[in-house]
């Protein structure tokens, strides 16, 4: 570390749950590589500031969901992205760290890059999914991408974008053999009983799409099954608020909402009806059978469909290359075709098999010790890419 100037000033920024888990995982590794005296500040999320992160906006300020859903958040999401760069560019940090959040991030670190701030962002874009002219954003605000999925590595390179591949945290944090019954002890449930996870999302704009679509094939299933039990984890007291109408609506469902503690219910569950996102990772590296699913408004379905480039949205089976479970969205996700997949998941001895030989060679090739290689690529950019 005799390269490294001290004391340092870390500048990071996270837009979502998924990104705050990220970056948490980064602090941690940063912690252990950087002088003790590194300061790290930004826009971040709970689990950054619980390892020291000095957040001066709270992450939730840019967590919107789709294009037709920010219009209304722009005005304000400018306004902060305007004066974190005002204040980064007065005070130029050491290094500056756009974690996920591509959108609001490249605009920010082209800016910084051009006044010679070293930039790393961590979670290549998916831009072999859709949205492939980000690539010119990325080559013009980008010193060095930590990717977290190996196949990124290639397309980073011939952009002659630096990249290193870290893997993915969640596989660090899980382990290759999840305790199923030790879960359902914790959550006090009641032994041979199936049970199904059902997570329909954390956001207001994700309980009013599915929800309601999500807790009626719930009721139908339980009338297939009535020995079936259900787990709805919720993040938050403002989570179970939203939620609470439709448990209400449903009176007669065996559910145990849980106070947080989703990775927990996953493991707990023999299958999983979830939300499309990055908690279809996890649910693949719990080895869980699942059903994936969305809903967004019309125009936002629209764009994403004409800008996408493959057949599959969860990231089980883009990672797989191929179809390896049921993804059902918009229309045509019913309350009838989400019990019926999900109940077929839940009860395909076979399928649960294979399912679990492919999410442990998922599992093996996504755990990296992300922290550790992310930080060290963070230490060599600081080395060897002073500001001017």
């Amino acid at each position: 570390m005799t390269l490294l100037p001290n004391p340092l000033r870390v500048a990071m920024v996270a837009g979502e749950p998924s990104g705050d888990l990220l970056a948490a995982s980064l602090l941690g590794g940063l912690k252990e590589r950087l002088p003790a005296a590194t300061h790290y500040s930004g826009i971040g999320g709970p689990r950054m500031t619980a390892v020291g992160f000095d957040a001066h906006w709270p992450m939730d300020k840019l967590t919107v969901r789709g294009y037709v859903e920010a219009l209304r958040h722009i005005p304000e999401i400018l306004g902060i992205r305007n004066e974190l760069k005002r204040q980064l560019l007065a005070e130029p940090p050491s290094v500056f760290i756009g974690v996920d959040a591509p959108d609001f991030n490249f605009g920010l670190e082209h800016a910084l890059r051009d006044a010679g701030i070293p930039t790393v962002h961590f979670v290549c874009p998916s831009i072999w999914a859709w949205r492939g002219g980000r690539i010119k954003k990325i080559v013009k605000a980008v010193d060095h991408m930590l990717c977290v999925f190996p196949f990124e590595i290639a397309l980073m390179e011939k952009a002659g974008v630096a990249a290193t591949y870290v893997g993915h945290p969640l596989a660090d944090e899980i382990p290759l053999e999840p305790d199923t019954f030790g879960a359902r002890r914790e959550l006090g449930l009641v032994e041979g009983a199936p049970v199904i996870a059902v997570l329909p999302g954390s956001r207001r704009s994700e309980i009013a799409l599915i929800g309601p679509t999500f807790f009626d094939a719930m009721e139908l299933m339980q009338q297939r099954e009535p020995g079936v039990r259900f787990l709805v984890p919720a993040a938050n007291a403002a989570l179970r608020e939203l939620l609470q109408p439709l448990v209400e609506a449903h009176p007669r469902l065996n559910l145990t909402i849980t106070d947080g503690r989703a990775q927990t219910a996953m493991t707990a569950a023999d299958a999983i009806l979830v939300k499309s996102g990055t908690v279809t990772l996890e649910a693949a590296l719990l080895k869980k059978p699942m059903v994936i699913s969305y809903k967004v408004p019309w125009l936002t379905g629209q764009i994403m469909k004409r800008q996408g480039y493959l057949p599959y949205v969860g990231l089980p089976n883009i990672l797989a290359g191929r179809f390896v479970v049921p993804e059902i969205l918009q229309h045509f996700a019913t309350p009838e075709a989400l019990a019926d997949a999900t109940l077929k998941q839940l009860n395909d001895d076979a399928n649960r098999r294979t399912l679990t030989q492919i999410f442990t060679e998922m599992h093996l090739a996504l755990r990296q010790n992300t922290a550790e290689r992310a930080a060290q690529a963070v230490a060599t950019v600081l080395e060897t890419r002073r500001p001017r």
